[in-house]
């Protein structure tokens, strides 16, 4: 897959972090080819990801209240659909 299209699970990934916590900035990484044969890579290309996220949503909040916005964002995908998740989250000025 060429790296500057996004797949199905990438552009999914980007609209609901969008919607819920209207970034400010948001880099989706496919990390998948890294894992390629890994326990946890489906084959489907779209396994592993990382996410940097700038939101001012996350003024004041910890860093583990911050990954469980996004994990709280992101539903059933985390576990269910993407094996992998690393997530960079940030408030402006940070």
């Amino acid at each position: 897959m060429d790296m500057k299209t996004k797949g199905p699970m990438a552009s999914e990934i980007e609209n609901r972090l969008t919607a819920a916590l209207s970034p400010i900035q948001l880099d989706v990484i496919n990390d998948s080819a890294k894992h390629s044969g890994h326990m946890g890579d489906d084959g489907s290309g779209e396994s592993h990801f990382t996410v940097v996220i700038e939101s001012a949503a996350f003024t004041g909040k910890s860093r583990l209240e911050r990954q469980r916005m996004v994990n709280a964002a992101l539903g059933d995908l985390p576990g269910q659909k993407v094996h992998a998740m690393a997530i960079k989250a940030r408030a402006p000025g940070e």
